[in-house]
């Protein structure tokens, strides 16, 4: 059995000891060049010209390429409307618009400040409300609606108002988006990317360059983290070093430095959410009127399907009986921003979460008890305000277990005496609960779709391709003990292969949490077809009708063969009615000495979703994951610091294939949402430029920002059918939990807040002060 056993990371050793490969650690091949992409010193107006000839004087520069030297020049995932490089039209301050060529990158950096632009700007679009005020939209959504929102909400007896505010984020990945590429025969390319989305990196270089699909190779062996930011902004970078591959018939490597990497890279969507809300002397919500704004930067990307992600998700884990959400991308001049870890999940969710905590301050109650008023049931409002029927619903259950687990009522008492003494402390706690409820899927329905090629050698080790890229998440492993458990054998003798759009075509981002889920379930489909030959032949060597220079195994009819009596384990092929068994590896030789085929190819899709885009109404979703998280915190009320005292999380990730992987990724997740709502804000100039782009000027949590009593369980959970082995995805929804740290900062102020608390996140100290200043 290797499913649902915490066996390592197959990557794990590497990593320690500097084993594993990364894009950069690649090997120079012979006149292998280097590629520094260049950005424009402006957020908005048109590039008149580029003179590089003074860099490329310059000792070790070798080319300069343009816009005009590409064979096409824009790409987008949903609207291919965003330059390569800056042809006329800026979107954004350091949007790249020339690439240097050099045979050191020393030698590049030294040249690039004699690169040279002409430009006439031109007044950029700079915040949401400047955007809004211009009717600038990149993507205006259907709104959702159910039930009559306007009628309940005239009717309601209690109103709150306002508007929630949550900045963007850094992606900061450990390695930045980089690339090499080799030029080969009869004018094809191969790419080593460090990309989510091998398949779109494959065809935005193969437009760029002017190429067919067949004649680009996309590799990618592992990403130094990703969280969305490689699903498809490494594409342009690849598409660069692949023009330089081309035009020079030299390989082209592309590395950015970090503080490039993250001028010119897109980031999570800033969202401006304003609200209206009815609710009941209990603090039940009867009405809720909605309109997100999403930031999306200067270009589509992928905003418009997260937008339509945040609004999905606006109900977090409440029922919404009575709603109209209407949703807005907007264009501005930021860099474009694109996809990341949640994908518009989180800024939905935490804005019902920052509605209740208001309800809660309004009533004087209870936050907890708000939301386990509105919670989702399992029999009765159990239907989401797009339609989707909450199946198998635990969220009660993970509630009411939390609560008890964590002592809460008890510390809700003690956290109150204890600010009733701040001003002599100096000190505030906050208490707060919030949940989970992910959306497991991607809203595009054709995305929903994986394949895999599972290829059995004769000493009975296998090599398994996916579309499925690593990031560090672990999906390799989680694919590695899928296929051994297939076939009995140690995981050890399966090898999760590097992915390459040779093998596996038009894949589906590694992305929306279902990486595991449509590939797993790929490389299940392939395994189960050989396992159908290896039982069939064991059934002819049982009745003695094969393996000898006459007779061969006849050809696979499965309506004559029962799998189910055949048990794979500990490396033995069991025929269980006769308690006949054989070595795996034995009959693998013998499968192969009968000519049957020990590889097999299969695609997977996603059954039973369908969403009407034009009702928005439907089934977006192949089930739900689920979570709660109650977080303490204390806050020093002279300078507006605060510590995380303890966190208690409590998931439903059905039947985990790697408990131990999936509290990394539960644990991973929290912190870096805990990060987002609290210490990494972006700073911007006047002028649109970034002023945060290095680890000196943004600030991601430390070892010392984590929670001091850290407490992660998993309930049991059998009832989701829907998926491979009945697991859950888990790499985004935890990320939500991470809100609970602003929650309960809003928690504590209420104790010196006048009516409720208006603080935007992320709730850096700088904010906390401010607030607690403004109640003096």
């Amino acid at each position: 059995m290797s499913v649902g056993k915490n066996i390592p990371h197959d990557s794990s050793r590497g990593h320690v000891t500097g084993g594993s490969v990364f894009i950069d650690d690649r090997g120079l091949t012979q006149k292998e060049v280097f590629v520094l992409p260049i950005g424009v010193p402006a957020a908005a107006g048109t590039l008149m010209a580029i003179d590089a000839s003074k860099a490329l004087e310059c000792p070790g520069v070798l080319a300069a390429f343009t816009a005009k030297d590409f064979h096409h020049n824009h790409w987008g995932t949903i609207i291919p409307e965003q330059p390569i490089l800056v042809q006329d039209k800026i979107g954004y301050y350091d949007e790249p618009a020339v690439i240097l060529v050099g045979t050191s990158m020393d030698a590049l950096f030294r040249a690039k400040p004699f690169v040279k632009m002409e430009i006439e700007k031109a007044p950029a679009i700079l915040s949401i409300d400047e955007a809004i005020a211009k009717n600038s939209f990149i993507y205006k959504a259907n709104a959702f609606r159910v039930g009559d929102a306007d009628s309940a909400l005239s009717q309601a007896k209690h109103k709150l108002s306002g508007a929630f505010e949550c900045g963007g984020q850094e992606h900061f990945y450990m390695e930045s988006q980089a690339c090499v590429v080799y030029p080969m025969e009869d004018g094809q390319v191969e790419v080593h990317s460090s990309s989510q989305h091998p398949s779109e990196t494959q065809h935005v270089v193969a437009e760029a360059l002017g190429l067919h699909l067949h004649e680009v190779v996309c590799v990618v062996k592992r990403m130094g983290g990703g969280f969305g930011g490689k699903e498809s902004q490494a594409a342009p970078f690849a598409a660069m070093a692949a023009l330089v591959a081309q035009k020079m018939q030299r390989p082209a490597r592309l590395c950015l430095t970090k503080d490039d990497d993250m001028v010119m890279t897109g980031k999570r969507h800033p969202f401006k959410n304003f609200y209206e809300v009815g609710f009941d002397d209990d603090g039940r919500i009867l009405a809720l009127k909605a309109q997100l704004y999403a930031d999306g930067g200067a270009y589509a990307d992928l905003s418009s399907s997260i937008l339509d992600r945040a609004m999905f998700h606006i109900d977090g884990a409440y029922y919404l009986a009575n709603a109209h959400i209407e949703g807005f991308a907007c264009r501005t001049n930021f860099h474009s921003n694109t996809a990341f870890r949640g994908f518009g999940g989180p800024q939905g969710t935490m804005t019902i979460e920052s509605i209740i905590e208001d309800i809660a301050a309004y009533l004087k109650k209870d936050a907890y008890e708000i939301r386990q008023l509105n919670c989702y049931g399992k029999e009765k409002n159990n239907v989401t305000h797009y339609g989707q029927k909450l199946d198998h619903n635990p969220l009660p259950e993970l509630f009411a277990r939390l609560k008890n687990d964590s002592a809460y009522d008890s510390r809700r008492k003690e956290i109150d005496q204890f600010n009733l003494n701040h001003q002599s402390t100096g000190k505030l706690k906050g208490l707060s609960v919030t949940a989970t409820k992910f959306g497991i899927a991607f809203t595009a329905r054709f995305l929903n779709q994986g394949n895999a090629l599972v290829n059995v050698h004769k000493d009975g080790t296998v090599q398994v391709s996916t579309g499925a890229t690593e990031m560090g998440q672990g999906i390799n492993t989680k694919i590695q003990q899928i296929v051994a458990h297939a076939f009995g054998i140690n995981p050890q003798d399966v090898k999760v292969m590097a992915t390459s759009t040779e093998k596996n075509h038009n894949t589906s981002p590694t992305a929306a949490s279902s990486g595991s889920d449509i590939n797993g379930a790929a490389a299940l489909k392939a395994c189960v077809e050989l396992q159908y030959r290896i039982a069939w032949l064991f059934h002819h060597i049982i009745m003695g009708t094969t393996m000898n220079d006459i007779a061969e195994c006849p050809p696979l009819e499965k309506d004559k063969l029962k799998l189910e009596e055949y048990l794979f384990e500990n490396g033995q092929v069991t025929h269980l009615p006769s308690k006949k068994s054989l070595p795996f590896a034995d009959l693998v030789k013998r499968a192969y000495l009968n000519r049957m085929s020990l590889g097999e190819y299969a695609h997977f899709k996603t059954e039973g979703l369908g969403f009407d885009k034009a009702r928005s109404m439907g089934t977006p979703f192949n089930y739900f994951t689920n979570g709660v998280a109650l977080s303490e915190v204390q806050i020093d009320i002279w300078t507006g610091e605060y510590k995380v005292l303890r966190t208690d999380i409590l998931m439903d990730l059905g039947r985990p294939l790697n408990p131990g992987i999936d509290k990394g990724q539960v644990t991973g997740a929290f912190v870096q949402g805990m990060g987002w709502v609290t210490s990494e804000k972006l700073y911007y100039n006047k002028d649109g430029r970034l002023l945060s782009h290095s680890p000196t000027t943004y600030k991601i949590p430390n070892v010392q920002d984590t929670p001091r009593v850290f407490n992660v369980e998993f309930i049991e959970n059998h009832e989701n059918t829907q998926n491979v082995h009945r697991s859950k995805a888990v790499g985004e929804p935890p990320f939500l939990l991470g809100i609970s740290v602003w929650t309960a900062l809003k928690d504590a102020l209420r104790y010196k807040a006048p009516n409720t608390v208006d603080i935007k996140s992320p709730a850096t100290p700088e904010e906390v002060l401010m607030e607690l200043s403004s109640y003096e």
